[in-house]
């Protein structure tokens, strides 16, 4: 996969954060080398958070988020905040945009409250240095630049690459679960709510992670799994299924195959898959009248038979025979004050970052609110969930 066709959730998320007019478009510009902000000698011209993917060197693939003033007032201006600090949730370096003419001020010491608290690694940008007469002596995290003239741009590079902890041995999606020239089973149903023409991101992702342990995907739709499996040579090393089809899936395959699901394997890619599993047992917990939230990373159409809003209520009341209230949110839009619910079932995040899932879960741990996904939902209710992680020996012996 090259550089530029990297999913958005696996690149680095660098956010540019300051008061306004303290010059954070102008030195997104001189970083990215490209007018992706417009510059304007009016205060709050930055009304939303940009976003543009690009490679940054020496990086590589990133997300560079260009923010509302922190400082903004009224009624829009404490929406535009909001989203300030939505946009913090999946940073994985902050850029504080400080004029230097100005210094620190308070609203600048707010941010970095909120990078600390968050542990967000950060860099502190003092822009319009060309307008300096006395240059100070500077922390190891803070920096001059002229966005201007290009002045110390390339070494705010060099310092946000150093500041972002680069994990050679990120977890794989199942590449390390599998050997080379394994048959890996790949389930995926073709259905109404199939986007036509193309696979969605987690099958994409999983086929090119067998693909790079040098083993062989084999992708069929459940309607000719049982056919499929018959013809192999031998077994596969495991099978990969969509969850929405588990039981028709599991009934298929042999017991002494191993079996899980996109789903799951995303919420261990995502680094939630323990608290997913732990989470899971609170659905026979509801209660009449309980309210569960059903949250998706991403904006969709939805479809007549949709997995959050249709499918996942309707087995919730016909596992639990009660009457639970359902509640949905998507994209940016998770709620901060979890206390109406008893139990948040999350998507796979296969669009969100390592970052962001993690705050979700925290959300939820930091609440008392039990927190599973999709996957280990539906394998939960299905009754298969102990052997959907039998991949995963810490996890199956503790079911």
């Amino acid at each position: 996969m090259g550089l530029n066709s990297t999913p958005s959730a696996n690149r680095i998320h660098i956010g540019f954060f300051g008061r306004r007019n303290a010059g954070k478009s102008s030195v997104v510009n001189a970083v990215t080398g490209q007018d992706l902000a417009v510059v304007s000698e009016v205060k709050g011209t930055t009304t939303d958070p940009v976003y543009k993917s690009m490679e940054l060197l020496p990086l590589g693939p990133v997300v560079i988020i260009d923010t509302p003033g922190f400082d903004d007032e009224g009624a829009l201006g404490e929406l535009r905040v909001k989203k300030t600090k939505q946009v913090l949730n999946k940073t994985d370096v902050a850029v504080l945009v400080v004029d230097a003419s100005a210094g620190l001020l308070q609203c600048d010491r707010e941010l970095i409250d909120l990078f600390q608290k968050k542990e967000i690694p950060y860099v502190i940008v003092y822009n319009k240095a060309d307008l300096l007469e006395e240059i100070k002596e500077l922390e190891s995290e803070e920096i001059y630049v002229s966005a201007l003239n290009g002045q110390g741009i390339y070494e705010l590079k060099e310092k946000i690459g150093s500041t972002v902890e680069m994990d050679s041995e990120k977890m794989r999606i199942i590449g390390d679960l599998i050997r080379p020239l394994d048959f890996v089973v790949l389930v995926v149903p073709i259905d109404s709510a199939a986007p036509k023409g193309r696979l969605i991101l987690p099958q994409q992702q999983t086929i090119r992670d067998v693909l790079e342990a040098g083993a062989a995907a084999i992708v069929v739709r459940e309607s000719e799994l049982k056919d499929t499996l018959e013809k192999l040579s031998g077994k596969p090393a495991v099978v990969v299924t969509d969850s929405q089809v588990f039981s028709q899936v599991a009934a298929v395959v042999p017991d002494d195959v191993l079996l899980t699901s996109f789903s799951i394997l995303m919420a261990r890619y995502k680094g939630f898959l323990d608290a997913a599993a732990e989470g899971v047992c609170a659905i026979s917990r509801l209660e009449d009248g309980d309210t569960v939230l059903i949250s998706e990373g991403c904006t969709h159409h939805r479809q007549c038979d949709d997995i959050g809003t249709v499918k996942l209520p309707r087995w919730l009341r016909e596992y639990t025979g009660k009457d639970i209230h359902i509640k949905t949110s998507s994209g940016t839009e998770f709620p901060e004050d979890l206390s109406p619910y008893k139990l948040v079932i999350h998507c796979g995040g296969c669009m969100l970052n390592e970052r962001e899932m993690r705050y979700r879960m925290k959300c939820s741990a930091d609440q008392g609110i039990p927190f599973t996904n999709y996957g280990t939902a539906i394998a939960y209710m299905k009754g298969i969930l102990k052997r959907s992680v039998k991949i995963f020996p810490h996890l199956y012996d503790r079911l």
